[in-house]
């Protein structure tokens, strides 16, 4: 009882909220958590995000993160690399933390006054989150699954390096130190391959596979997929040995992850670069449903209590955010947010069922692009216009990485199911990559403001209520 009281007044002198950020590869993850540091350090104008609208956010401050053994986010860097050189800062390839002091004027009533909120924002590759899944699989039916999973439309030709080699391998054969790194190393040619192909936006576990950090080499991550399994697998064979690895990987890499950072999570924001898919066909869209729907799965949620917050924290808040909407005109964004929701309607409603509330919104953390119009002929298109960066190819036109183009990206469909029915032509649209904005200073040398869609509408929905 001690130690409950002790944590209860805790949690009541020093409100704490903790918010994980994620999204499969090149979703944005780092600008986003990069601009969210930005505008609430900064308290620039945001109109959806209460706090700052009603002028009740007084400041925010970075202080020291409360996991020291977790590497602290570079927002310096990130910020410098966004702003200085007009660059996008580097991939999400590792976990990472920052702690912010929010400081602000509570909206009235009985509670009313100067409050803190401590805001401790996880952020982490979606593929690890994906790996939640293989606690409930053992080696034979994760083998089997991987391997099913070529047979999948379009995947033949990506596969067959790795199939090759698997078709030569005897789950029998003595153990062979050498050939499981063999085995292992054209199988994550084929994860790498998955992802540069055209379905870069789906997974497949293990994703340390890809984002190794610290543990590139270690035997937790040299095992691989086996064919025909005997029932009972020998221990001194090479599926044996495989089949260790992989009781290793789950025991000493996603055991920790789940219970050390993503089992403390409050809220959950999942980054879904649902562009891309589009562009890459339906198959992919598909594939990026299905991973949407693991994400969810894999997710501790439900509506807390004081309880569940002290000692079973769930996620009581998800948003899923459809990212570089600055690369479609405005009169598209409802469109993108619309076909968001029928990716995520199902896992929504299981969700919701649970007690937590879930969100959607199309948005751009960073916009890189304004709005302008562009005429075919007669007819007037609505474009947008950005800096492409060095080696864009534009109508022809290959950019240096200085000069503006006005784009017509294309249009989604009113109706959301035609994209799932191939009404998009792979290939048809266009979102060339642009470069950051241009920022300045002001007068002061004060860092300039990062223009944004819907940041401050995804701020409001995730900690909003918290700063009421």
């Amino acid at each position: 009882m001690r130690a409950f009281a002790e944590a209860s007044g805790d949690l009541l002198v020093q409100p704490t909220l903790r918010l994980g950020v994620t999204g499969l590869a090149r979703s944005g993850k780092t600008v986003f958590t990069t601009a969210l540091i930005h505008h609430l350090t900064e308290t620039h104008a945001l109109p959806a995000f209460a706090p700052a609208q009603e002028g009740r956010l007084r400041r925010a401050r970075l202080v020291p993160q409360p996991d020291d053994d977790v590497p602290r986010f570079p927002f310096e860097d990130h910020f410098a690399a966004l702003t200085e050189r007009r660059l996008w800062p580097r991939s999400t390839d590792r976990i990472s933390q920052f702690r912010l002091a929010i400081e602000y004027e509570r909206a009235g009533g009985w509670r009313s006054g100067p409050g803190t909120l401590m805001l401790d924002v996880v952020d982490y590759p979606g593929e690890w989150l994906l790996d939640l899944a293989l606690l409930e699989q053992d080696y034979t039916a994760w083998s089997r699954a991987t391997i099913n999973g070529t047979r999948r439309a379009g995947r033949a030709e990506i596969a067959a390096p790795w199939l090759a080699l698997l078709a030569s391998l005897d789950p029998n054969a003595p153990l062979d130190e050498v050939l499981a790194e063999r085995a292992s190393d054209a199988f994550k040619a084929y994860l790498a391959a998955l992802r540069n192909g055209p379905e870069a936006v789906a997974t497949t576990p293990p994703g340390r596979f890809l984002m190794p950090g610290d543990l590139a080499g270690s035997p937790a991550l040299t095992f691989a997929p086996i064919d025909n399994l005997p029932e009972t697998i020998a221990p001194d064979s090479l599926a044996g040995l495989m089949q260790r690895r992989f009781e290793a990987y789950k025991a000493k890499v996603v055991v920790p992850f789940f219970r050390d950072h993503f089992q403390r999570v409050d809220r959950q924001i999942v980054l879904v670069d649902v562009l891309a898919a589009v562009d890459a066909g339906p198959t992919a869209v598909a594939e990026l449903e299905e991973a949407l729907d693991a994400v969810l799965l894999s997710l501790n949620i439900g509506r807390n209590t004081l309880f569940s917050r002290l000692f079973a924290p769930r996620a009581d808040r998800i948003l899923f955010a459809a990212t570089k909407a600055d690369h479609l005109h405005q009169t598209s964004h409802d469109r993108l947010d619309a076909l968001l929701r029928l990716l995520v309607s199902r896992a929504m409603r299981r969700t919701e069922a649970a007690g937590a509330r879930v969100g959607t919104v199309a948005l751009a953390s960073v916009r890189a692009t304004r709005e302008t119009t562009v005429h075919d002929g007669a007819e007037a298109l609505r474009a947008v216009a950005g800096v492409p960066e060095a080696g864009e190819v534009v109508d022809g036109e290959v950019f240096d990485g200085t000069s503006e183009a006005a784009v017509f990206p294309g249009e989604l469909p009113a109706r959301p199911e035609a994209v799932l029915e191939g009404a998009v032509e792979p290939g048809s649209l266009r979102f060339p990559r642009f470069r950051p904005p241009l920022v300045r200073p002001d007068a002061l040398g004060r860092p300039g403001h990062l223009p944004q869609i819907r940041l401050d509408r995804a701020m409001q929905f995730l900690i909003g209520d918290r700063l009421a």
